[in-house]
């Protein structure tokens, strides 16, 4: 997901994002996919913001991304890259989903980051201090339990109108924070904790809708435990520039982290 920042200090906009547990139904083996199409559909920690290596334009989509990993270690028939940073689920139906259709073996995506509104929220969590961001973080969370779960049931209604033999694998986003880690500057402790719960509501929402479409569903969490900001062995940028790569996987989070994931479900 794309993180824009209007301020003229170095305070980074921060996307939020955690996944739950790998569950789901596979329409297809792992053998068939990679001989059959692929296509990696999503946001920016699906089209690789932060691992570097780009090819050019707004959607900044990486070399060292997990479907550009992915594709080329299992050489399937045809590859498509659509993934985009900044992406909601409303882009994702207008804009992606083209090179799907009746023989796509494999689809991929990672969304719904963008539709709760955490860039908006974490410039407030590190701008406005504790008690604002506590706020906008409770409203982040409402948000996510009332209104994405249709969201995200209408974006994947339409990858399955559109490829109904494809196996769709649902990947998300690690915890940002380390708790009780390393960091002694930035937003207080109890607003980490509170952003990390708010990822949590995030991959629980997420992971009950793909697991009821059918979908097979990715937790990245587990990877990423070790590596998140404040561990001392980050795979997440913190704040760096390009400003819009902050708060997102490194090329060693991609193929550390977000790769085995897609291997195992793919």
């Amino acid at each position: 997901m794309k993180l824009r920042r209007w301020a003229s200090t170095a305070t980074a906009v921060v996307v939020f994002l955690g996944l739950s547990s790998l569950t789901g139904a596979a329409t297809a083996s792992a053998e068939d996919t990679a001989t059959t199409g692929y296509v990696a559909l999503g946001d920016s920690y699906s089209s690789g913001v932060g691992a570097g290596d780009y090819e050019g334009g707004d959607c900044k989509r990486s070399a060292n991304a997990y479907p550009k990993l992915w594709s080329s270690a299992n050489s399937p028939s045809s590859f498509d890259f659509t993934a985009c940073s900044g992406a909601r689920t409303g882009d994702v139906i207008a804009s992606q989903l083209g090179p799907l259709n009746s023989s796509t073996g494999l689809v991929s995506i990672s969304v719904g980051g963008n539709d709760a509104g955490f860039a908006d929220t974490m410039t407030t969590c590190v701008t406005q201090g504790e008690s604002a961001c506590l706020a906008s973080v409770q409203e982040a969370r409402n948000y996510i339990n009332t209104t994405l779960p249709g969201k995200l049931d209408t974006v994947y209604n339409a990858i399955t109108q559109k490829a109904p033999s494809a196996k769709v694998v649902v990947l998300g986003y690690p915890h940002i924070y380390k708790l009780d880690g390393d960091c002694v500057v930035g937003i207080s402790e109890k607003s980490r904790e509170a952003i990390n719960a708010a990822s949590d509501d995030l991959n629980d929402v997420t992971a009950k809708r793909a697991a009821d479409h059918g979908f097979s569903f990715g937790d990245v969490r587990p990877a990423f435990s070790g590596h998140e900001i404040c561990s001392g062995n980050e795979w997440l940028h913190s704040v760096t520039f390009p400003v819009d790569e902050s708060y997102h996987p490194t090329a060693a989070g991609q193929s550390g982290g977000y790769l085995p994931v897609m291997e195992s479900l793919a």
